[in-house]
């Protein structure tokens, strides 16, 4: 019991919550942590004054101290400051994971300025949402984003932008040999775009402003919407912080000493926490790989470098554990992995540990809980399908309706409490309103939890699809498809996929005099003009008619269960 069963949680404060799973929480993880109130910088300060001829990151066998890579921040924050960037401004940050996203990251933080995360795989048109509803007037861009921006430059929207090139950082000869493998991109001279090297030759600054951790906003994580709107979650400089110690004590048997493979997306928040922010905190080598598909690179690197922890999503794993020279290489020294963003297959958790020798265990979160929440014992009882036990400090209980609490074993919402917790959405009070009451975070998921206090996900928010880790919000994908001239109706569903988790799969009815004229390939090229690669259907069915209710809304889910009753046949 919970003890607080039948209570509405607009009334009932956590520490009356009966914390049933505190008693299987592995040996030495403490249930209640003292959280340090410091800006998200220092977690680099004070690792490069304690280590600072440790190796912080390797890429492509390139290493950077913590020495190094704290002063690469300091230059990056004279620079910002040189160009009258201050405390509360937003600054774009548009990298895959290579050195300059490490540095240009802290940089930001230390002149008191909000990252804004971008994904390099947006377009122009979802590049552009992001600046101008973060209003952020300078970022750091790969070389390969520079087309989808010269439009906000040319415009006066963007003031600066600070090319990253990857051969930046790539030792000898790959340096030379890197440019000849991608398409050359062409950058017009202009006093509005820096290179990363000239920013670098800033004078670096020790000035810092004064933080309030638990007001000032340090990270804006986009997230979609039932409304197709991506929402800037406010991430607090102490929500990460506490999100970085409650990750780290979760794998009790940590040390400076392990290699983190730095390989999910930074500009995800998964990422971000689990293999940046907490393997600096810890001291921690991290080996980067700009490209989560390279299989054969994190392979290597595990080999080479002897890596230890290891955060991935189940697409990840599962392309391990299927590659086809796996059994050449010795992954023994993963000892520790979480695996989040999606549900994780048991017998790709079983295939995994067996090769490895080392722990998988799944996890959940949000980029509204900075993200991680719950997560299975790294050592102890693990049970199948369950999403795991609430982190120390993190209240976790299922809700009806009425946002009453209710018994064990029965299906709800999920709604989370904790330090991580979000401070709101940017600029939609509304919408903040609707997820953030009393301080629970509604999560849309819909729980259960057992006798033991593990939680298992009943089923997701209705209508997101996850296909490969990624959050997909068919409303985006719908809004495109009826920008085609010749789409009527359109719905957007996951269907399942035995590697991605879910495909995204279109259903559109045409207009008459475009029937038999229009092609899938072309509505599928339609989207990827205006479309992130992830979120381009993968399949698409031309239909006369879209199942509805009474009152004329498409029903997305009888179109899914039409497909899952094809694959059961």
């Amino acid at each position: 019991m919970l003890g607080v069963e039948g209570k509405s949680i607009t009334e009932i404060d956590e520490k009356e919550i009966n914390r049933i799973w505190l008693k299987h929480y592995d040996e030495g993880v403490r249930p209640n942590i003292d959280y340090p109130e410091i800006p998200l910088y220092q977690l680099l300060e004070d690792t490069a004054k304690k280590y600072p001829d440790k190796t912080a990151l390797i890429f492509f066998g390139k290493k950077i101290t913590y020495r190094e890579l704290d002063e690469m921040s300091d230059r990056i924050a004279g620079f910002l400051k040189s160009l009258g960037i201050k405390k509360g401004d937003r600054v774009i940050l548009d990298l895959p994971n290579v050195p300059q996203y490490v540095a240009a990251y802290y940089g930001i933080l230390k002149v008191g300025a909000t990252v804004v995360q971008c994904n390099p795989l947006y377009t122009e048109r979802e590049i552009r949402y992001i600046q101008e509803n973060s209003e952020a007037e300078y970022g750091f861009f790969v070389e390969f984003v520079y087309p989808r921006i010269k439009g906000l430059l040319a415009e006066g929207k963007l003031k600066k932008a600070v090319i990253c090139k990857i051969e930046d950082y790539l030792p000898f000869p790959l340096n030379i040999l890197y440019p000849l493998k991608k398409e050359k991109v062409r950058i017009e001279k202009s006093d509005k775009v820096v290179y990363w090297k000239d920013a670098l030759k800033s004078p670096l600054t020790k000035e810092r402003p004064e933080i309030n951790p638990k007001d000032d906003v340090a990270i804006f994580l986009y997230t979609g919407g039932t409304t197709g709107v991506p929402k800037a979650v406010m991430s607090t400089h102490f929500n990460l912080v506490a999100n970085v110690y409650q990750t780290l004590e979760w794998v009790v048997d940590r040390t400076p000493d392990d290699v983190f493979i730095g390989v999910l997306p930074y500009f995800h928040s998964f990422g971000m926490t689990t293999s940046m922010n907490a393997p600096i905190a810890n001291g921690s080598t991290i080996v980067l790989i700009p490209d989560p598909r390279d299989i054969k690179r994190i392979l290597e690197s595990i080999q080479k470098y002897r890596a230890s922890i290891f955060c991935g999503v189940p697409t990840m794993y599962a392309a391990i554990i299927n590659h086809p020279d796996v059994k050449k290489y010795d992954l023994s020294s993963v000892k520790a992995c979480i695996s989040g963003a999606a549900p994780l297959p048991v017998e790709v958790k079983r295939r995994f540990e067996e090769i490895t020798g080392g722990k998988l265990v799944e996890g959940y979160g949000l980029s509204e809980t900075s993200p991680v929440a719950l997560g299975n014992p790294v050592y102890g009882l693990n049970k199948e399908g369950s999403i795991g036990i609430p982190f120390p400090d993190t209240y976790a209980v299922v809700i009806d309706d009425e946002g009453k609490v209710l018994p064990i074993g029965e299906v709800g919402e999920l709604v989370i409490k904790g330090p991580q917790v979000m401070k709101g959405y940017y600029k939609m009070e509304e919408e903040t309103k609707k997820v953030l009451v009393n301080g629970w975070l509604l999560t849309g998921d819909m729980a259960k939890m057992d006798e033991d206090g593990y939680f298992y996900i009943v089923d997701r928010k209705k209508d997101m699809i996850i296909a490969g880790g990624y959050n997909i919000y068919p409303r985006e994908v719908e809004e495109v498809l009826y920008e085609h001239p010749a789409v009527v109706e359109a719905a957007v569903v996951g269907v399942p996929d035995p590697y991605r988790g879910e495909t995204v799969k279109a259903y559109i009815v045409l207009k008459p005099e475009y029937k038999g004229k229009v092609t899938e390939q072309e509505i599928i090229q339609f989207c990827k003009e205006r479309l992130a690669a992830y979120k381009v259907p993968k399949l698409v069915e031309f239909r006369d008619e879209l199942p509805k209710s009474a009152v004329g809304k498409i029903l997305r889910r009888v179109l899914r269960e039409e497909e899952i009753k094809k694959i059961k046949g």
